[in-house]
């Protein structure tokens, strides 16, 4: 007993101590909440007990004598904090190369910089500019070009001489690369408002130093309805709503409609006076708890603007009532009411009917114009062997609760996939698939039909698909324990991957890839196998997925002629450069599948030396130079049977070479 009372102690305690610093946070005195000219507003702080966590610590520095707000993250000067927004507009260096003298711009924080706010912009003669994320991918690239030796730049930035670009959704760490101009080069993100005003002069470039750019800031990496359920959730204030980021997953608080302050801070969003501002009242103005009402003195009457149709909008002003006048407006009230409310029933009913018709020929359109009917065709011509369920838009649309953001599982080049839940409880994957133009339709329903045909334990089963939306759905099994390359680049899942389950996931992939190249009844060449492409499920088995880049190949034809797609690190070079696709092509991703299981390393990464950088590449030289041993993950080596490990490894070698 006396045990269990000192543990309670000790919990109450530490309770009492959590509440304090939370409260402490939010509500110290002694909190700087300026630098500068800049305010700091909560969840910001200048010092871990005044601000949220560590991503909203920011460092007020003297700059020259001046106060100026840096974030502690990334070292990145603050110009300003918006909290309704969820953005802040920071000051960042342009990168240009004149001559001999060169500077560049990176960003280097927990926050995403704004896909809707900025642009990517390139200003000079010739230039090949691009933005890479930390992860080493090219997020958005500017080519420019200029007549002769002309190096005028003029607006607008369509590529003579100045490019203008977007930057996709979610990149959070950026840096800005150039590749040699001719004479002077610069580049640079930039807010899109403040380059696209007059004082921004393009010609003028060198005596510029910083640009500003704006970044998307959220609380924590929860949807609203996740973090509501959490202690730590961050909108404090009563009169206080949760809103989904613009950029990616996370959330912001705001006030309701009617109040205005800090949501993130307990008693922090007043009521609005609205009567103390300007309001549409002509004589009386009653403040209320989230709005106001109007009223007339005595023996006068609201007076409301019309719209044009005869229906009464927002108070004007008040009309002065004589006799019995005011027993004639009630009447005359009462009949207008009830007219407009039987116009308001029978167009609401002729809307509804007419909008039903409407989406019924929509669905129709689409059915017709996604290949319906010549799925419909080659299903009877394979009824023996094709069993594809034809999925109606409103049972998808129920399984993912109108798409619903939070069941969002990925994004790629190919479309975005859904978790969803079917009517009898099935759990699947749902794509929105992208297609181009009309000519692709018979490859997409051919694709489909093949897909349904395929049996294999190693390839995700495509369950059916839906034609009724303006883009194809197609419905597949859900897989449950992510992605392989997860698996292998994550710290905490990395060290439960022994050999043993790396050499089972091998073979389980060679065996699909075998499958598709060679079992089924039109030959499959996947176009893009990579690690974040193989799923796997509780077991550790692997699933072969995502055939957006696929291509059937006619049993008459060895190779194919077709744009090249894949991604960079996995393409077979030959494919890249010859643009003629074979199933060596889908051998040479495998082999860098293999090395990337056996060593553990992205297959591209500008952190490491430059001739180690192409993981393919530094993976064939160090078999060629006895260093193997040195390249492999340590718990692999440590697990492994050495010249198990050597037999793969130089398997993975014969898949690498650069001729098929």
């Amino acid at each position: 007993m006396a045990l269990r009372g000192m543990l309670l102690h000790q919990q109450l305690l530490l309770w009492l101590t959590i509440s304090a610093v939370t409260a402490a946070s939010q509500l110290n005195s002694r909190c700087q909440r300026n630098c500068g000219s800049v305010k700091i507003p909560y969840p910001f702080g200048t010092s871990w007990d005044c601000s949220l966590d560590e991503s909203f610590l920011i460092n007020c520095q003297n700059i020259s004598g001046t106060p100026k707000p840096f974030l502690v993250a990334g070292s990145i000067e603050i110009l300003n904090i918006s909290l309704n927004d969820g953005e802040l507009l920071v000051s960042t260096s342009l990168t240009s190369r004149c001559f001999n003298n060169r500077s560049s711009q990176s960003i280097w924080s927990k926050f995403p910089i704004s896909d809707r706010k900025n642009k990517f912009i390139t200003v000079g003669c010739n230039i090949i500019a691009y933005v890479r994320e930390s992860s080493g991918s090219y997020a958005s690239t500017c080519i420019t070009i200029c007549d002769g030796n002309s190096s005028v730049v003029k607006r607008p930035c369509s590529g003579k001489g100045c490019c203008e670009t977007s930057i996709p959704q979610g990149v959070v760490n950026f840096n800005v690369e150039m590749l040699e101009p001719i004479s002077c080069g610069f580049a640079f993100v930039v807010k899109e408002e403040e380059f696209h005003s007059l004082s921004f002069d393009l010609q003028n470039l060198q005596n510029k130093s910083t640009v500003p750019v704006v970044l998307d800031w959220t609380i924590a990496n929860k949807t609203c309805e996740d973090a509501r359920k959490l202690k730590s959730y961050a909108c404090k204030a009563d009169h206080s709503e949760c809103h989904y980021s613009t950029n990616g997953r996370g959330y912001i608080c705001k006030c309701s409609s009617g109040f205005e302050g800090n949501a993130y801070t307990e008693n922090g969003c007043t009521d609005i006076d609205e009567c103390k501002r300007s309001h549409p009242c002509n004589q009386i103005c009653h403040n209320t708890i989230g709005g106001y009402n109007c009223s007339c003195r005595k023996g006068y009457e609201l007076i409301y603007e019309e719209n044009g149709k005869g229906y009464r909008t927002v108070p004007t002003g008040c009309h002065h009532i004589r006799g019995n006048e005011l027993v004639k407006t009630s009447i005359i009230a009462l009949c207008i009411s009830v007219s407009l409310l039987i116009l308001l029933l029978g167009g609401s009913w002729i809307y509804w009917g007419l909008k039903r018709r409407k989406n019924l020929k929509l669905k129709e359109k689409f059915f017709q114009q996604n290949g319906g009917l010549l799925l419909k065709k080659q299903v009877s011509n394979h009824e023996s062997s094709v069993t594809t369920k034809i999925f109606t838009a409103e049972e998808l649309k129920k399984a993912t609760n109108n798409y619903d953001k939070s069941t969002v599982l990925g994004q790629g080049g190919y479309g975005t996939v859904y978790k969803g839940v079917l009517s009898d409880n099935t759990i699947v994957a749902i794509k929105k698939s992208k297609i181009g133009d009309q000519s692709q339709i018979e490859q997409f329903i051919n694709e489909v039909i093949v897909l349904t045909q395929i049996n294999h334990r190693n390839v995700v089963k495509l369950f059916g698909c839906c034609l009724e939306t303006k883009v194809p759905l197609l419905v597949y099994e859900f897989i449950t324990n992510g992605t392989l390359y997860d698996h292998i680049h994550d710290k905490g899942r990395s060290s439960l991957l022994s050999w043993e389950k790396r050499l089972k996931i091998t073979i389980e992939i060679a065996e699909a890839l075998s499958y598709l190249h060679s079992a089924t009844s039109m030959p499959i060449i996947h176009r893009d196998v990579k690690t974040a492409n193989i799923l796997l499920n509780d077991n550790y088995t692997a699933k072969v997925a995502d055939f957006g880049a696929s291509r059937l190949v006619p049993l008459n034809q060895t190779q194919l002629t077709t744009l090249v797609q894949g991604t960079w690190g996995y393409l077979d070079p030959e494919y890249f450069q010859t643009s003629n696709l074979t199933d060596k092509s889908d051998v040479y991703s495998f082999g860098v599948v293999m090395a990337e299981l056996l060593t553990g390393k992205k297959v591209l990464s500008f952190d490491r030396p430059e001739i180690d950088r192409n993981l393919a590449t530094s993976f064939v030289s160090a078999i060629k130079e006895d260093c193997l041993l040195q390249i492999l993950e340590v718990h692999v080596v440590n697990e492994g049977n050495i010249e198990q490990l050597k037999e793969v490894a130089n398997l993975a070698k014969r898949c690498l070479e650069l001729r098929g």
